[in-house]
């Protein structure tokens, strides 16, 4: 009889050593009842209440092919937390003749087995359910105390130890400078160009874009305000930014939404309505593109080759 092992650990508290075991008693299982393993299929920090898992769904589509008759699991929670989706799920792999072995859950193929192993998917559930409620509970604790509640840290600011926001001397100065170079009137294209000229990152240690700079220019925290949610605590984290620069950052954040054609380059196309092109005639435009290096070029291209393409002008 072949089979093949699936195996699946959350982000929640395994890791890479829990694939490890799962896939050494699926082996172990298999050679005691005599299946031979011709397949592996692992997710990785992929929680079983969501079927959008690609291994999982790979290994589905294969026992169409009628090449395995066992799908072989730690346990039936590795398969699936939603008894829906094992329901759905175990009828597709019935209709190819295909079933789901728990190695670790010795289940029989009588009524009192269907009763066993909906009553381990029911409990799997009821886990699952009641681990997202006490992580909720405690990030909602922890913003009450404004504390960190993971994701990405944002430039200028650093975790102590006892998960509190604190600046961070060496990026907090990026913030204000960019806050108080967009105040005055410079570009954001500009601040990017300059920033990553200097080789600076941001704090994921991607060079910087337009989204970035946004994503900073209109992120509260900086006033020191704490949010998770529909928690929001003014005062509660150091603040790197005065709210009258603030304020004068989000007026011409307003300004430029609804001008949007005004921030796009600082660059004056001194030749247009002078210049056409060599080739067909028509009037050429001003153009920007922006390099593999991040680096931003201002040029003039044909009309014609940019309203129809190549095909008209080359």
């Amino acid at each position: 009889m072949n089979a093949v092992i699936y195996a699946r650990y959350s982000s929640d508290n395994q890791r890479e050593e829990s694939i490890e075991g799962q896939l050494r008693e699926c082996k172990e299982y298999a050679e005691r009842s005599g299946m031979n393993v011709v397949a592996t299929y692992i997710d990785r920090a992929l929680s079983a209440k969501t079927d959008d898992r690609p291994q999982f769904q790979q290994m589905i589509r294969d026992s169409n092919t009628h090449k395995f008759e066992v799908v072989l699991v730690w346990k039936l929670d590795r398969f699936s937390r939603n008894r829906y989706d094992s329901a759905n799920y175990k009828r597709k792999l019935a209709q190819n003749h295909v079933r789901v072995v728990s190695a670790t859950e010795p289940i029989s193929n009588t009524p009192e087995g269907i009763m066993l192993e909906s009553l381990l998917e029911g409990m799997a559930e009821y886990y699952s359910a009641e681990l997202s409620e006490k992580v909720s509970r405690g990030h909602k604790e922890n913003a009450l105390k404004a504390k960190f509640n993971g994701g990405t840290i944002p430039l200028g600011y650093r975790i102590d130890e006892n998960q509190h926001y604190q600046i961070d001397p060496a990026t907090a100065p990026l913030v204000l400078e960019t806050f108080e170079r967009y105040a005055d009137g410079e570009c954001v294209r500009k601040i990017v160009e300059s920033f990553n000229a200097r080789g600076l990152r941001t704090s994921r240690g991607a060079p910087f874009s337009i989204n970035s700079f946004q994503a900073i220019l209109k992120n509260r925290r900086y006033l020191g305000e704490y949010r998770y949610k529909d928690t929001v605590i003014p005062d509660a984290i150091p603040a790197i930014i005065t709210p009258e620069v603030f304020e004068k950052v989000q007026r011409r954040c307003e300004q430029n939404k609804k001008a949007p054609a005004h921030t796009k380059t600082d660059v004056n196309y001194m030749l247009t309505t002078k210049l056409f092109c060599g080739k067909c005639g028509a009037m050429m435009a001003g153009e920007s593109g922006k390099s593999h290096t991040g680096a931003w070029h201002y040029y003039y291209k044909c009309g014609n080759h940019k309203r129809h393409g190549r095909s008209v002008c080359d």
